[in-house]
């Protein structure tokens, strides 16, 4: 098997799988106050500073959540809910290629709460102009209750302006907050550093369990919880903590923040070799997303490419039938696939969007993936083009 799907999920990394078995045969509920529940207490609050110091912020700064989902959930409801006084109309920024776990929760808003959401544009690589960002801001300050830009997109690998995004808000009064799930342990992420009222971090894509994860929230942001019950987390978060998990968390991130440089470097070498190799096979296959392949402008994983004349869904399981895991750009809803909302925001046509596909490196990742995957993808293209153009002519009869 050649797994090139790290961006939807990685293995657990040695650390993270010790610290989690381990935890898993302890007892405590980490709010009890008796010696089990302050053992596990002290596991809680220790992976919190392990935590914070690797993303730059303060532990009393990381508010536990069950996953990036949720945490991105708690960013954008909890800080519209929480700025919605003596707003008409509060306005929502974010950009047009948000991940599902920001777009949906948005739309949600716009259209149960009466939102105003200006979805700022982007490029045909996929970024955000900051200038955007100010000048709507500018417009009518009174009226913006966030701003949200992830810090890489999940889908071409884009990394985002978020500092010159930040700037172009400061002086507003207006919290940013930025979906890092892509980025965290893979780019530098350094909350501090960065500026933003809030960022999301999730544990299984650095190598850690699933289920679990944190929003950082500056300790001046008050969001409007979306679970009350017990009070833990500042009151922001209830739910009695998953110790083991986040034990596992904690494990995995100082484990990947280690090793970084290193390992990023290895695989932005795997990944450009990926490239390179599977357009000389398939000589129109394009790149999407930054030509740049720097961290700076793009994920060290991330290569994402689109295939002319064929479909996306059908390569994905023509590669899955050689062993070859992959993704495509699509969102499936119903059985109906529909071209990225991504790729059309970049500029690609529908029938470009939906001729796409992820492979994303990790860890893990060697080049028998590579060779894996080179040596299956030029038949592959071949048949799903040859299906197309079968079924087109059937069509046309």
């Amino acid at each position: 098997m050649a797994y090139l799907d790290h961006a939807a999920t990685t293995s657990m990394l040695p650390a993270a799988t010790a610290a989690l078995t381990k935890e898993l045969g302890e007892l405590g509920n980490p709010s009890s106050l008796h010696a089990a529940g302050r053992r596990a207490r002290r596991v809680v609050e220790e992976s919190r500073e392990v935590i914070a110091a690797g993303f730059g912020a303060r532990p009393s700064e990381v508010v536990f959540t069950g996953g990036g989902t949720e945490a991105d959930n708690l960013a954008v409801k909890g800080l519209y809910w929480g700025r919605q006084a003596g707003r008409r109309r509060p306005r929502i920024l974010a950009s047009s290629v948000e991940h599902h776990a920001v777009l949906d929760p948005i739309r949600w808003l716009e259209e149960a709460q009466g939102a105003d959401v200006v979805w700022l544009e982007v490029d045909s690589v996929g970024r955000v102009d900051p200038q955007q960002v100010h000048d709507e801001i500018a417009r009518d300050p009174e009226s913006v209750a966030l701003v949200t830009v992830m810090w890489a997109n999940n889908e071409v690998g884009t990394v985002q302006p978020v500092a010159e995004c930040v700037a172009a808000a400061s002086g507003f009064g207006v919290p940013v907050h930025a979906d890092a799930v892509q980025a965290a342990g893979h780019l530098d992420v350094d909350f501090a550093a960065s500026g933003l009222d809030a960022l999301t971090v999730s544990a299984h894509k650095l190598g850690g369990p699933l289920g679990v994860g944190a929003l950082l929230l500056g300790r001046s942001v008050v969001p409007t919880p979306l679970v009350h019950g017990g009070g833990q987390e500042r009151d922001v978060r209830s739910g009695t903590l998953d110790t083991p998990s986040i034990a596992g968390f904690a494990a995995a991130t100082a484990e990947a923040l280690d090793t970084r440089v290193e390992r990023t470097a290895a695989v932005a070498a795997l990944r450009d070799e990926l490239i390179s190799r599977v357009i000389a096979e398939v000589p129109d296959a394009r790149l999407n997303g930054d030509p740049r392949l720097d961290a700076t402008h793009r994920l060290p994983g991330n290569a994402h490419l689109s295939f002319p004349g064929c479909e996306g869904d059908s390569l994905l399981m023509l590669l899955d039938a050689r062993g070859v895991h992959c993704s495509t750009g699509s969102a499936c809803s119903a059985g109906v696939a529909e071209p990225s909302h991504v790729l059309l925001a970049m500029g690609s046509t529908p029938a470009e969007a939906r001729s796409s596909l992820r492979f994303s490196l990790g860890h893990t990742s060697t080049r028998a993936d590579i060779d894996e995957l080179v040596a299956a993808i030029g038949p592959v293209v071949d048949r799903a083009r040859a299906a197309r153009s079968s079924t087109a002519t059937a069509r046309g009869k």
